[in-house]
C-alpha cells in the first residue's frame, strides 16, 4: 500500500524501518549462533509490517533490553519491540500484543519457596539492568537488594557462582537456565505480568497511530497467535 510522506518520515526516516530486537528474550526472538540470523515472533510481525507499508526492514540486534533503550538515544532504531514501562518515558508504546511472566529462579536447597518469599532482608537478586522486570523490582522491592548486570547471561552467572540468592527474569528464560543448573527451580507464581508492545520515539504521532492499528489488527486477525505457534512459544498470553 502507498503510505503518506508523514508516515514514511516517522517510521523510516532513512528510507527503511530499523527495528530494534532483543534476542536475549526467547519469547520475542532467537539469534542463530552460527549465522547470526534472527527468527521468532517479532521477526514474523516485522515482516508483515514491511509488507503492509512497502518499506524495507532492517533488524538492529541487542542482547539486553536496557541496551536497546539506550540505543534510542543514539538514533539506532526507528521502532522496537519491548515491554511497556513508565520508566521508559522517551518512548511511546502501542497496546501490548502479548503478556509474559516475570518470576525468579533459585538454586538447589534454597529456602525460598514462593515469589512472596524473595522480598526479605538478606536476599540478593541478580537481574539485567534496564529490563522491564528490573525497573519494576527497583520500584517495588522493600527488603531484598538487586544486583544489576549488563545482560541476562551475566545475571545468571551470579546465581551459578553463588553470589546471589535468586535470579529475576522472564519465565521462559529462567526455565531454560534451570536446565543448566542442577537442582535449581523456577518459583511458582509471578511478581509481574510483562506487556510486550511496539515502541517508537516520542513525537512521531503518525507512526504511533499506524503502529497501534497494526498491533490491534495483528491480534484480532490471528497473526500474533500464528506467530507464537509457528515459533513454538509456550506459556504466553495474547494481550487483550
Amino acid at each position: 500500500m502507498a503510505i503518506s510522506p508523514a508516515l514514511r518520515s516517522d517510521l523510516a526516516p532513512s528510507g527503511k524501518i530499523r527495528v530494534g530486537v532483543n534476542h536475549a528474550n526467547p519469547v520475542l526472538a532467537k539469534k542463530d549462533p552460527q549465522s547470526g540470523a534472527l527468527s521468532g515472533v517479532v521477526v514474523d510481525l516485522s515482516t508483515e509490517l514491511g509488507r503492509r507499508t512497502g518499506l524495507a526492514i532492517e533488524f538492529v540486534q541487542y542482547d539486553a533490553a536496557g541496551k536497546m533503550v539506550e540505543g534510542l538515544k543514539n538514533n539506532e532504531w526507528d521502532v522496537a519491540y519491548l515491554a511497556v514501562d513508565p520508566g521508559r518515558g522517551e518512548i511511546d508504546f502501542t497496546p501490548p500484543y502479548i503478556e509474559i511472566e516475570g518470576t525468579y529462579l533459585v538454586p538447589a536447597g534454597s529456602p525460598l519457596k514462593s515469589v512472596a518469599d524473595v522480598d526479605r532482608d538478606g536476599v540478593r537478586i541478580a537481574l539485567s539492568a534496564g529490563a522491564a522486570y528490573e525497573l519494576f523490582l527497583s520500584r517495588s522491592l522493600k527488603h531484598a537488594k538487586t544486583v544489576k548486570t549488563a545482560t541476562p547471561p551475566e545475571a545468571f552467572a551470579l546465581l551459578v557462582d553463588g553470589k546471589v540468592e535468586a535470579l529475576a527474569g522472564v519465565k521462559q528464560t529462567l526455565i531454560a537456565n534451570a536446565a543448566k543448573l542442577s537442582g535449581s527451580r523456577v518459583l511458582d507464581g509471578r511478581f509481574m505480568a510483562i506487556g510486550q508492545a511496539l515502541g517508537i520515539a516520542k513525537g512521531r504521532a503518525e507512526g504511533l497511530r499506524y503502529l497501534r492499528e497494526f498491533i490491534a489488527d495483528a491480534k484480532a486477525s490471528g497473526l500474533v497467535a500464528q506467530a507464537l505457534e509457528r515459533n513454538g512459544v509456550k506459556g504466553v498470553a495474547i494481550a487483550r
